[in-house]
């Protein structure tokens, strides 16, 4: 596997001597929306037909609120502090690479822009676990369960098409624009900061937008 930055902006950087490996490593967008579309539009079924008609359709936009929210925070931990996790050994080196600094190496690549299934399918499994442990089983809220599961995954979804966008869409103006910057500007001048793909919401919360407010730290004066 190579990880140095590659010289041939045309040619994705290769990963794997296997080439099965290296296919599974180049998703296309369109991969995105066939997969979680269909699983999206099944939980907003079974959240409309679980929900009691006399509470309709509060639950429901309460959840999916709740999934968005939910996501916005993940995709700022996951991105912060797994994507740009810095190890100290050759072989973690390698695997963070694959992950996420190929991607910094060659953020053009557009068939490296989304996550790819073997990552996607499991994180969906582990969420959908933790949603129906806490909001089902501790909270004893299950008619809040799927629409707060479909509301996680159109943030994955729309945090995806935005990633690939980011980089490749015409943006003329507004949000887009704005979230376009802060994203340019984390591939270039603050690699470090600015995690945030959908929303800066959580860079300002942590410090990690470079115009937040830094703590007041009053000067020790000198003796005499």
């Amino acid at each position: 596997m190579e990880r140095s930055v590659h010289r041939n902006p045309s040619e994705p950087i290769r990963l794997f001597k296997s080439d099965l490996l290296e296919s599974f490593s180049h998703i296309s967008p369109a991969t995105v929306l066939v997969i979680w579309i269909p699983v999206i539009l099944v939980f907003m079924a079974l959240a409309v037909l679980h929900l009691p008609p006399s509470r309709f359709p509060y639950p429901l936009l309460g959840g999916l609120l709740v999934g968005w929210f939910v996501w916005t925070f993940t995709e700022y931990v996951i991105h912060r502090f797994i994507f740009h996790f810095h190890p100290k050994t050759e072989r973690f080196k390698r695997i963070f690479f694959v992950f996420h600094g190929v991607h910094h190496a060659q953020p053009l690549c557009r068939t490296r822009l989304v996550m790819p299934p073997v990552m996607s399918i499991p994180l969906g499994v582990i969420f959908y676990a933790l949603f129906y442990l806490v909001i089902d089983r501790i909270l004893g809220a299950p008619q809040w369960l799927y629409p707060s599961y479909a509301g996680i995954l159109i943030g994955y979804v729309v945090y995806d098409m935005m990633h690939y966008g980011l980089h490749h869409a015409k943006i003329n103006g507004g949000y887009l624009a704005n979230c376009r910057f802060q994203h340019m500007q984390h591939h270039g001048s603050c690699p470090n900061m600015r995690f945030g793909v959908t929303s800066p919401v959580w860079d300002y919360v942590f410090g990690t937008m470079p115009d937040a407010p830094r703590k007041f730290a009053p000067k020790k004066r000198a003796d005499g």
